[in-house]
């Protein structure tokens, strides 16, 4: 007997490198190693060796270095996932884009938009592509959500909702002296803040009034903690948003939006595990999620695969087909967002985000017929962000 030939691809996989082996960092190295077969992850950057030897490890990863400039240097490694804490981010994007590797960032892509830039800025002068983890654009229903307001199902967006309540327990915050000041807005509430502005698209943010307080951990509002806020964001098609968030949801992890308009309404999300309910003399019930990579199992491995699959479209010289990846634009907006809701907050007056930054929309070309879009108010940038103690890796809003 003969063998068969069959068509072989000589492509090979994309290589990884990692930074950060914390709790995302984790989740997407086992996203690569286990249900993305055209990547496969090579090195794993952590000063914590510890955390990237047990990783690499549990995952069969030949390499681990505490220092990111080693994956940056190897010349095998196509792409960097950086999931560092915050501080690191925009100089770790930098570093990559000088290096000439893509680069997957998590949220939020600088703590300010100055330092973004200079990152962005980076990028583009090396022609490689940034991605930021913006996951709810890639649940099921949440991009459903998007596809029947593209087919005109909502008419023109007029009121939008978004919220996140992480889990929690009777006890309250485990640690809340831990979280530090701004959190709730840079690490949690800018996931609501670029689904917003995704559910919105075309129109930029360009007003926006935030109220929060320490209602879980009053004890440690003195030390900066904002553990509850909501947020109203007004656009540039006069449609008004409310973002909010909690970090104590006793009843599990809850994440929802909404887009109401002139022809109706969608809604995503919701706490619930599955759709079955029981009935008993207690009355109904429903199981509930109680993690991020639970709740948004599948979201976080459809935005690595999507990232992986434009890694290996510029390698191979070509683009990427299907719609943007959430790029430098998107974090770009949801960052000034949230440093306008941390200004907003510290003044107790609403803020213009012109005042933060000059926003572009992300999909400028998109509008409804009949939609009209006025310009953000020009006011001269201020120079100056608001003063933020280093942000822990507490795991709200990933």
């Amino acid at each position: 007997m003969t063998y068969i030939q069959q068509p072989s691809s000589e492509n090979r996989p994309v290589r990884l490198g990692l930074i950060g082996a914390g709790w995302i960092g984790a989740f997407h190295a086992e996203s690569v190693a286990r249900r993305i077969p055209n990547a496969r992850l090579d090195a794993v950057a952590d000063p914590a060796v510890p955390a990237a030897e047990a990783l690499a490890s549990r995952l069969g990863i030949a390499r681990i270095t505490e220092d990111p400039a080693d994956i940056m240097g190897d010349p095998g490694i196509d792409a960097v996932l950086v999931a560092s804490p915050a501080r690191f981010h925009s100089g770790l994007i930098a570093a990559a884009a000088r290096a000439g590797k893509d680069v997957f960032c998590e949220k939020p892509g600088g703590r300010t938009v100055e330092e973004l830039d200079k990152a962005l800025a980076a990028a583009d002068a090396a022609g490689v592509n940034v991605q930021f983890g913006f996951n709810r654009r890639f649940a099921a229903d949440f991009a459903a959500a998007r596809k029947l307001i593209d087919d005109g199902a909502v008419g023109n967006p007029q009121l939008l909702r978004s919220l996140t309540r992480d889990p929690g327990t009777a006890a309250g915050l485990a640690a809340p002296e831990r979280i530090a000041p701004g959190t709730i807005f840079l690490e949690t509430l800018i996931h609501d803040f670029d689904t917003l502005n995704w559910l919105n698209p075309g129109a930029v943010p360009v007003k926006v009034h935030a109220v929060a307080d320490a209602l879980v951990a009053p004890e440690a509002k003195a030390g900066g903690l904002l553990d509850t806020a909501v947020v109203t964001v007004t656009y540039s098609n006069g449609a008004i948003a409310v973002a909010e968030a909690n970090f104590n949801a006793l009843y599990g992890y809850d994440v929802r939006g909404e887009v109401f308009g002139s022809a109706g309404m969608v809604t995503a999300g919701g706490p619930q595990s599955s759709s079955a309910l029981s009935y008993t003399a207690a009355g109904i019930a429903a199981g509930t999620v109680r993690l991020n990579i639970d709740l948004f199992h599948d979201a976080y491995t459809a935005e690595l695969a999507r990232f992986v699959d434009g890694v290996a479209a510029r390698r191979a010289g070509h683009r990427q087909d299907g719609s943007p990846a959430p790029g430098g634009v998107d974090a770009r907006n949801a960052l000034a967002v949230a440093l306008a809701a941390i200004r907003s907050h510290e003044t107790g007056l609403p803020v213009e985000v012109s005042t933060v930054a000059q926003l572009q929309a992300a999909e400028p070309g998109w509008q409804l017929p009949g939609l009209q879009f006025r310009e953000p108010q020009r006011t001269e940038p201020q120079r100056t962000e608001p003063q933020l103690t280093e942000p822990q890796l507490t795991g709200h809003g990933a």
